[in-house]
């Protein structure tokens, strides 16, 4: 229980990192000034495979990995975008332009 509680977190907070900050992967601001969405898109995908490895590794310490198909993956992802939807509002509907 306490595994499922932590890669909850870690995945409701994965997913809104990217839209707390304009350094794209927190090292290098974009030459732009502003980081576009695609960046935005991209740190949230690597950060999906980050903590599904993370889930992975943690399931194998305790029992054989259950292999998984397309679905689990997708329906992952899906909820993945679902918990980014606080960031998302945040950076691009409540924040004034500029800011």
């Amino acid at each position: 229980m306490q595994n499922l509680l932590l890669i909850g977190t870690l995945a409701a907070v994965a997913a809104n990192v990217p839209f707390f900050s304009e350094k794209i992967f927190f090292f290098r601001a974009p030459q732009s000034g502003t980081k576009n969405f695609f960046w935005r898109l991209l740190e949230m995908m690597f950060l999906f495979v980050l903590v599904g490895g993370f889930a992975r590794f943690l399931e194998s310490r305790f029992s054989p990995v259950h292999e998984q198909n397309w679905q689990f993956y997708a329906s992952a992802l899906a909820l993945f975008l679902v918990l980014a939807w606080p960031g998302f509002v945040w950076r691009f509907f409540w924040r004034k332009p500029g800011l």
